[in-house]
């Protein structure tokens, strides 16, 4: 397959063009984001989407984080990735897969439904895994693309993928929130140095290849600006798969979780690689898709019927 995105092959960034739409689907009124939200996808790359789950809800999903943070040892040893030089958690992968709630939430109708307009397509999970920030020990996520990595280590044909964090617990200003570039999706920035072997080993603690450049990050800054969103346990962020973000370290009290879904239309499957020869692990990035089978309705009734 040709590499319309290459990445990691060049001794200097550079930015390309963006080949894919971002909004895939034509609006109506059938659709389930207003024209003004599609609009605004497609301007700034992101959304955010308020008080869509009830109080209970909420509450359900939040006990049940709080449960598979507590044991790790009842899950796949190798989902579970802590804080670079300590033993804090910092993600724990393939939580669809490891918890029935997870599984319910990521196939809720307000999430997937939201995926496959914006994509126009049926989706799957690419990846899920709750990402948790704890108070004082919390490291940052350098700032990167998502599909510039997905493009070269698994073999993500194109962009048409989208990421869904739902906040568990309250995301301030001051506890490490999600940073984003609005408008950094509309080009693609590529990245220097060539992949080594099994680098999500380490890449999933620090990242050091895939890493734009500081002077190409200044530029997309200085031109979009940087914005913080944050919200209220419940809270959906939702942002195509090429805009550029990160988290400073969280040095407050006050830990900081979500539950991130990555939804990939099922016409944009993995392929191989187009940088290293081995793609990673299939609980970073499922080679083999199932469409998701969309739930309507409460998920705690759903769940504990």
């Amino acid at each position: 397959m040709t590499d319309i995105y290459p990445s990691r092959q060049m001794a200097e960034p550079q930015f390309l063009p963006r080949l894919d739409p971002v909004v895939h689907s034509d609006w109506s009124e059938a659709a389930p984001l207003s024209k003004a939200q599609a609009a605004q996808f497609e301007r700034d790359g992101y959304l955010v989407l308020e008080d869509i789950f009830s109080a209970q809800e909420v509450a359900f999903l939040q006990q049940e984080a709080g449960s598979l943070l507590a044991d790790p040892d009842a899950l796949d040893g190798d989902t579970v990735i802590t804080e670079p030089g300590g033993g804090e958690i910092r993600s724990i992968f393939e939580i669809h897969s490891q918890s029935r709630v997870m599984h319910r939430l990521a196939a809720d109708a307000r999430l997937a439904d939201v995926a496959r307009f914006l994509l126009n397509d049926e989706v799957y999970l690419h990846q899920s895994r709750l990402n948790y920030k704890p108070g004082f020990q919390g490291k940052e996520f350098y700032w990167h693309s998502d599909f510039e990595t997905w493009h070269v280590e698994d073999g993500m044909p194109r962009m048409r993928a989208l990421s869904m964090s739902v906040l568990l617990a309250d995301n301030t200003p001051h506890n490490g929130p999600l940073m984003l570039i609005p408008g950094s999706h509309r080009s693609f920035l590529t990245c220097v140095g060539e992949t080594p072997d099994d680098h999500y080993k380490m890449s999933l603690k620090k990242q050091e290849y895939g890493v734009p450049d500081e002077d190409s990050l200044a530029d997309l800054a200085h031109k979009h600006g940087i914005v913080a969103p944050t919200g209220k346990p419940g809270t959906v962020i939702l942002f195509d798969c090429n805009l550029m973000h990160g988290s400073n370290g969280n040095i407050t009290p006050f830990p900081r979780a979500n539950a991130f879904m990555v939804y990939n239309a099922m016409s944009n499957q993995l392929v191989a690689p187009f940088g290293p020869a081995t793609p990673r692990p299939s609980f970073i990035a499922a080679r083999e898709a199932e469409a998701i089978r969309v739930c309507h309705g409460d998920l705690v009734a759903e769940v504990m019927a």
